[in-house]
């Protein structure tokens, strides 16, 4: 048991019999009555973010966790496969627990977080950015450049973002995976 004093971005705690992740926290101390911690707590088994006010000097389950590197294999039925950089040992893990899955590539690494004491996945997350390649896109048309216009695009693993009307086929753009923004064109 911790108290609201150790709350931090990041942390893992139980509370609703769920597994939440603190995504921010603010200590607010009124001129008038008891303090107390606003927080945004972002669920790993659902997804859902939701808003709590602890009590000052409340009682709170911090759960420990583990956040490991693997390596995406492919998806099936199952769900999507990993593979552990360490032990080479494969896991399964269930499509809901990744978000913007779809922006993966075979190959690419991800971190999961591990329930320390269970040793079960709670969620799996990509890295904040990734490099694809744009394998279809319409043509831009000259002179739509006075405004930020943009356009459909697919990217190597079936992904549809948008994009700049100046990127082309063939061309490999950066992407922010938590957002599905187009961040910059990739020069080799």
């Amino acid at each position: 048991m911790a108290s609201t004093s150790e709350i931090r971005n990041g942390l893992c705690i139980e509370y609703n019999h769920d597994i939440f992740t603190i995504v921010e926290f603010q200590h607010v101390k009124p001129g008038k009555g008891a303090a107390f911690v606003r927080t945004k707590l972002k669920s790993l088994t659902t997804g859902r973010v939701i808003d709590n006010t602890f009590p000052s000097g409340h009682k709170i389950d911090i759960v420990r966790v583990e956040r490991r590197k693997f390596q995406y294999l492919y998806n099936d039925e199952n769900g999507y496969n990993f593979m552990d950089n360490e032990s080479y040992e494969q896991i399964s893990v269930d499509g809901k627990m990744l978000e913007n899955a779809d922006l993966m590539k075979e190959g690419s690494e991800i971190e999961i977080l591990f329930d320390a004491v269970k040793e079960v996945p709670l969620t799996a997350e990509l890295p904040s950015h990734v490099t694809l390649v744009v394998t279809y896109t319409e043509t831009g048309v000259r002179g739509d450049t006075a405004t930020n216009v943009s356009k459909p695009a697919t990217v190597e693993t079936g992904a549809e973002i948008k994009v700049p009307i100046f990127i082309n086929e063939g061309d490999k753009i950066k992407i922010d995976t938590r957002t599905r923004d187009y961040l910059e064109r990739v020069r080799d």
